[in-house]
């Protein structure tokens, strides 16, 4: 669960992606956490004029609030998409972790960009 993630400030990403998720009803939800501590979490968008994953979405939310960079990557629901680590790595950089986290919440691997 929750405890998986040994850094509080990544336990708190995963609650919110969940939620997240949870609350739009879809596949995958995730959440970032800026350079300055902020917080941004989404979940995937599929209208048949935009398809969105819920990375894409939550890193383009921290883009535009004006922050350079990311410290931490959750994703809840499936694997992480194959440009989803690309996204992350165009606007923060390498050496970003990403945690991939199950429905249920257990931590099941992570990588860095």
């Amino acid at each position: 669960m929750v405890d998986q993630l040994s850094d509080g400030e990544d336990a708190k990403l995963l609650v919110l992606a969940r939620a997240h998720r949870a609350r739009a009803g879809a596949k995958t939800g995730a959440a970032v956490r800026d350079t300055d501590g902020r917080t941004y979490s989404a979940a995937d968008v599929n209208f048949p004029s935009l398809q969105l994953t819920a990375v894409q979405l939550a890193v383009a939310t921290a883009a535009t609030s004006g922050v350079s960079g990311l410290e931490a990557v959750v994703v809840v629901g499936h694997e992480l998409a194959d440009d989803d680590s690309v996204v992350i790595r165009d606007f923060a950089g390498a050496g970003v972790p990403i945690y991939l986290v199950s429905p249920a919440g257990e931590l099941v691997g992570d990588t860095t960009t």
